[in-house]
């Protein structure tokens, strides 16, 4: 990971972070409802600038950001009864406000692929020739693939004589296949290059308890690179894959709810994410594009969960009131929202030192 391309990587992460409050903010002042600060970062202040209502401040650390309300400002001079606070407005008003950091992360992530398709072109997959590709092993712990000898890059032709071609449903159709196979042995016709193999192998328990070879697969599809010829095509291809990412996150959100045992241990936390985008960036700076409505598009998804000190969170104090006809008492309120954002912090630090300490250039100081 050079140092230029992971400045790239945070960089795109800071600008996600700076949409994410701007659409707190503009919901709110849009609205007339006081906004007394805007900073993205946590950490000490390193520039700042006082506007006529609000303070607009760049911190240290700029994995983070948050849009302040005088509310609950002690220092605030304006009538705790004022209506432009956002605690006196209806729940409809603080709900916009709420949401519209989700809201404007979407619309972002949109205008990324649609940009990317336009200005710097896209990969396009075409059907190549029949069978699922391998495009990655699982090496830790070494699995059954591997140790049957497959490899990346191979193409499965055959299971137990089932051919395959190149479509999402023949792809599940071999993961049914490997589930429902555990402890029986499953003979694949495997293509590498020109050669045509065959390979025997046992499948083995995941953490679910099916059956598992420890591969990625992919559809075995060829990759053509080309710009869209014009803005609607530009609009229509940047909808397609904005809603194959929203289908795809969700589908990933549901697994980690679902299957936790298996896919907690996949979650990434700041590091991760800016070692994958520095990868992506040192390939091809164009990657970044696709990067960023990637991360904005979860980064939507984490912040609508229903979790203290979320924007999900803060929604669901809301439905209750509603339901209620007045609020949940702020001490309820502010020990949930506390509690969270401790777990949440604890959760942050805890994947940040995990994922320094696995860096390459890390490991090498302590070898």
């Amino acid at each position: 990971m050079s140092f230029l391309a992971g400045l790239a990587a945070i960089a795109v992460l800071a600008v996600l972070i700076l949409v994410h409050e701007f659409g707190h903010f503009i919901a709110a002042r849009s609205q007339g409802i006081y906004v007394n600060r805007f900073s993205l970062g946590f950490g000490p202040v390193i520039w700042k600038y006082q506007g006529v209502q609000t303070e607009y401040a760049v911190r240290a650390f700029p994995l983070g950001g948050f849009v302040g309300f005088p509310d609950d400002d002690p220092d605030s001079d304006i009538p705790p009864n004022d209506p432009n606070l956002l605690r006196n407005r209806p729940v409809l008003d603080r709900a916009i406000v709420i949401s519209a950091g989700v809201i404007a992360n979407l619309i972002f992530a949109y205008f990324l692929l649609v940009t990317q398709v336009g200005v710097v072109g896209v990969n396009i997959p075409q059907p190549a020739q029949n069978g699922i590709l391998i495009p990655e092993l699982i090496s830790q712990p070494v699995s059954v693939a591997a140790k049957a000898g497959l490899q990346a890059g191979d193409v499965i032709l055959a299971a137990d004589n089932k051919t395959f071609g190149t479509s999402e449903q023949e792809l599940k159709a071999f993961t049914e296949i490997v589930k429902s196979h555990l402890g029986k042995p499953i003979n694949l016709t495997i293509a590498r290059g020109d050669q045509k193999l065959s390979v025997n192998l046992t499948p083995e328990a995941n953490a679910n308890g099916e059956g598992s070879i420890g591969v990625r697969l992919s559809p075995n599809q060829k990759i053509v690179h080309r710009r869209a010829t014009n803005p609607v095509e530009a609009l229509k291809i940047g909808a397609t894959q904005f809603q194959q990412i929203l289908i795809k996150t969700s589908q990933g959100f549901g697994q980690l709810v679902t299957n936790f045992g298996e896919t907690a241990s996949q979650v990434a936390g700041p590091v991760k994410i800016v070692e994958i985008g520095a990868t992506w960036a040192q390939n091809d700076i164009s990657n970044l594009l696709f990067f960023g409505a990637l991360i904005s598009i979860n980064l939507a998804f984490i912040n609508i969960l229903p979790l203290p000190a979320l924007d999900g969170g803060q929604l669901a104090f809301l439905l209750i009131e509603g339901l209620r006809g007045k609020p949940l008492p702020n001490r309820i309120q502010e020990g949930v929202m506390q509690t969270g954002l401790v777990i949440l912090l604890g959760l942050g630090i805890f994947l940040i030192v995990k994922e320094t300490t696995q860096l390459e250039w890390v490991q090498r100081l302590f070898q």
